[in-house]
């Protein structure tokens, strides 16, 4: 079975996530099958905190893949934040 999750990266106390397609018995900062953007907690000022590309993510889903929590809510975030700039 295929998850969409985070991978952690970046240093300690300084945590960047990659937003991955991986299987789903893989380690979570192990082997994945496709990178899909990226989520870094710690940004300020002009650093971008999000970013996704939607067409994968959406692909991965119609092929089975499932979400977890958190990829859920940041997909929603990314949404948001599309909208807002399109207004």
């Amino acid at each position: 079975m295929v998850v969409i999750r985070l991978s952690r990266k970046g240093s300690k106390k300084k945590p960047f996530y990659h937003i991955v397609a991986a299987d789903k018995r893989s380690a979570r900062d192990g082997k994945y099958l496709e990178r899909l953007g990226y989520f870094n907690p710690t940004a300020n000022g002009k650093a971008v905190r999000l970013k996704l590309v939607q067409e994968r993510v959406a692909y991965w889903v119609s092929v089975g893949a499932q979400l977890s929590a958190r990829v859920v809510s940041l997909v929603k975030e990314w949404d948001k934040m599309v909208a807002q700039q399109q207004d």
